[in-house]
């Protein structure tokens, strides 16, 4: 199940580098098209507030490049919605990592360390895909290892990992980085792009999926009336 996931993350940075800028998607996204319905509607615990999810993993180009924009736009957000990171499963290499971030979490650390992470992967080239390369990493950038490591290898966190199993199968998550609003509807720089007459920049494609977030965020408001 995690290999396609794996390739899909390769061949969209193919898809996307070295084309021009073209112009943002139409104002009405189409469901099926620019984003996908959930067959069963996931359970929010959000109150009258639009619960949205980002599915991501640290290693992931992708991820990495949508982060920056993705903050700018949770900011704008503000009160209308509620954010939270899910990081996804794959294999060993990436067990590590993900690990990581919901040690982070628990630990309330995920604001202050996540984008050291993403650059430590993607700058440093540090690949943190084994425990020990991740407590030094964790050392390295002052955290309490102890408490840090006591996480880490705690139930906790592996109950994270099997609630995110879960999560991954209910919400069909098969590439990344993937948003879930309201538990109702899918979209990313790809689905929201996947019928485009012309190849876009990774930025356009990001820019247009951000698009499609805001007429669902409003859509799922609507629909809680």
């Amino acid at each position: 199940m995690h290999a396609p996931r794996r390739l899909f993350c390769t061949a969209l940075l193919g898809l996307a580098a070295g084309f021009a800028t073209f112009p943002a998607l139409a104002a009405d996204p189409q469901a099926g098209t620019q984003y996908l319905v959930l067959p069963s509607v996931q359970p929010t615990d959000t109150g009258k507030k639009v619960e949205v999810i980002e599915f991501f993993a640290y290693y992931c180009p992708h991820c990495y490049a949508l982060e920056p924009k993705l903050a700018e736009w949770v900011k704008k957000q503000g009160d209308n919605i509620v954010f939270k990171r899910v990081h996804v499963s794959r294999d060993a290499n990436v067990l590590p990592q993900q690990k990581l971030f919901f040690t982070l979490e628990a630990l309330g650390l995920v604001e202050q360390y996540h984008n050291k992470v993403f650059n430590a992967m993607h700058v440093e080239h540090n690949r943190l895909n084994r425990d020990e390369m991740v407590l030094e990493w964790v050392e390295k950038n002052g955290i309490d290892k102890n408490k840090f490591t006591d996480t880490y290898r705690g139930f906790g966190i592996a109950g994270k990992l099997r609630r995110t199993d879960a999560m991954m199968d209910a919400y069909q998550i098969d590439s990344w980085p993937m948003i879930a609003i309201d538990g109702k509807y899918l979209t990313s720089p790809y689905v929201a792009n996947k019928d485009a007459v012309a190849p876009l920049s990774e930025g356009q494609q990001q820019i247009n999926a951000l698009q499609v977030m805001d007429h669902l965020v409003a859509k799922a408001r609507a629909e809680k009336k």
